[in-house]
């Protein structure tokens, strides 16, 4: 029975976002002083808009039994799964922790990570972030050697990886390096072994994930935001395809004889667009500055005479100020949006699909009415409530919507962990932007250029193959997504 059936709905198909990835946060304190999983539960709550539907915190105490692992999971929110008492229960100075959003796997307890594998060299607990695009050979490859599946992930592929090349190297990061030249597609790794702690970057850096230290305590997040809660200093970020190892004997270390060397790297656009929180900094740049430039090339390329200019929360503000400073027209706030409301929520008792939408945004009449009004989003995917949003401005009393998009048209698939679906649930395919203007019900529409993408990210090289088709990596030829692949 699927969530539609038992009338829980997904507030991101309501709202018809792209869905988050996950997110990855380990510490180790080295003094051996300090129970990290606290420290672990903040990180996770700054990171909890890269996955809402389950979460976990792993942990091992350096000085105890070596291999001994602690570790809680559960579905829903970071706060709805660990009370104080579950915390102190999870004692040790090493660990590991998770926030999951399902691209590939379905969204069970059985998913949820970290992954806890014991094997005959010991213990390894894993969280990732991201989506592999050969999962269907390797599954097949582990199967004919004896693999038992407990999950439907293929984080747990990348475990075995690991586990099965450690049984014949010397370390830990010799079997992650060795795995690594067998996995295709994206990953940002957090391993927990028991006396190590590692973090590893797919090599053309598709996921983020970076490093940070507060006194005797190293930190390895997917975003610096979450290194601001804890109140951890940012050291760097993980480069494309390094594998870093953090130990007692040697602090923070990267031996370059165990990293993959990029021929190029190709990181997601939309964690700038998206996916990132408004105050981090990925890969040295800024999500917020990013989103305020995609919003100022809007105003440049397409500009349109209004009264105020709006952002629907909470990714498109920032743009929305962007056009606002750019244009000169006045920046408002047009919606409000109910923050109580989580990724899932019980369906409204009205027949209406749109008084669903309105029970997670409404938007802010003495604000819009009587206005021309800008309104920007990041995006448009299936475009189901691109439509009801534009509606809903104008029986507020705006008089016109001109809607500003600061992503261009979404025209192909993501296999990377984005969970963009095939091209027939994508509006933009094979539809021109009158038909879509029409279909939406604005005034006016507007994407951002193609050629804008690169400059919004300071021309960091960036994968844009949701948009072009042009995919860094072959797209795979087996479902990895539960949807038929030609």
């Amino acid at each position: 029975m699927n969530r539609i059936e038992t009338g829980i709905f997904d507030s991101s198909q309501l709202l018809d976002e792209p869905r988050e990835e996950c997110g990855v946060f380990g510490m180790y304190d080295l003094s051996g002083q300090e129970h990290v999983a606290s420290t672990i539960y903040y990180g996770l709550l700054a990171l909890q808009h890269r996955g809402q539907e389950s979460c976990g915190i792993a942990v091992s105490d350096t000085s105890g039994p070596k291999g001994k692992v602690l570790s809680r999971k559960g579905m829903g929110l970071v706060n709805e799964t660990f009370a104080e008492d579950d915390l102190d229960t999870l004692s040790g100075n090493l660990g590991v922790g998770h926030v999951r959003y399902s691209t590939a796997g379905a969204s069970t307890i059985e998913n949820a990570q970290p992954l806890v594998l014991h094997y005959i060299k010991g213990t390894l607990a894993m969280a990732h972030n991201g989506n592999l695009v050969n999962s269907p050979e390797l599954m097949k490859e582990l199967s004919r050697t004896g693999a038992i599946f407990q999950t439907t992930t293929d984080s747990e592929l990348i475990a075995y990886e690991i586990a099965r090349a450690r049984i014949n190297t010397g370390s830990v990061e010799e079997a992650v390096s060795l795995a690594m030249n067998r996995l295709k597609g994206s990953y940002s790794l957090v391993i927990m072994s028991p006396r190590k702690l590692i973090g590893a970057r797919d090599p053309f850096g598709f996921r983020p994930l970076c490093i940070g230290r507060r006194g005797n305590a190293w930190i390895l997040a997917s975003e610096s935001c979450a290194l601001d809660t804890v109140g951890a200093e940012f050291v760097r970020d993980v480069e494309p395809g390094e594998i870093v190892t953090i130990s007692p004997r040697f602090g923070l270390h990267s031996d370059r004889s165990h990293c993959i060397r990029p021929a190029k790297t190709a990181r997601c656009v939309f964690e700038y667009i998206y996916f990132g929180r408004a105050d981090s900094v990925i890969d040295q740049v800024s999500v917020y500055h990013s989103r305020l430039t995609a919003g100022r090339f809007l105003a440049q390329d397409s500009p349109v005479e209004a009264d105020l200019v709006i952002g629907v929360p909470e990714s498109g503000s920032v743009a929305a100020l962007g056009y606002s400073m750019e244009s000169g027209i006045p920046y408002g706030q047009g919606f409000v949006k109910n923050g109580y409301v989580g990724r899932t929520f019980i369906k409204p008792q009205q027949q209406s699909r749109e008084s669903a939408v309105r029970v997670k945004l409404n938007p802010l009449r003495p604000a819009v009415e009587g206005k021309r009004v800008v309104m920007i989003d990041d995006s448009i995917v299936r475009g189901t409530t691109s439509d009801r949003i534009v509606r809903m401005l104008r029986d507020a009393g705006a008089t016109q919507v001109h809607m500003r998009v600061s992503s261009p048209p979404f025209l192909h698939p993501c296999y990377f962990g984005t969970d963009i679906p095939q091209h027939d649930q994508l509006l933009a395919y094979n539809r021109t932007l009158e038909e879509i203007r029409s279909m939406i019900g604005a005034d006016s529409l507007a994407y951002l250029r193609m050629e804008r993408l690169s400059q919004i990210v300071e021309n960091l090289p960036i994968c844009s193959g949701c948009f072009t088709g042009s995919y860094p990596i072959d797209p795979p030829t087996e479902d990895i997504r539960g949807e038929y692949v030609p």
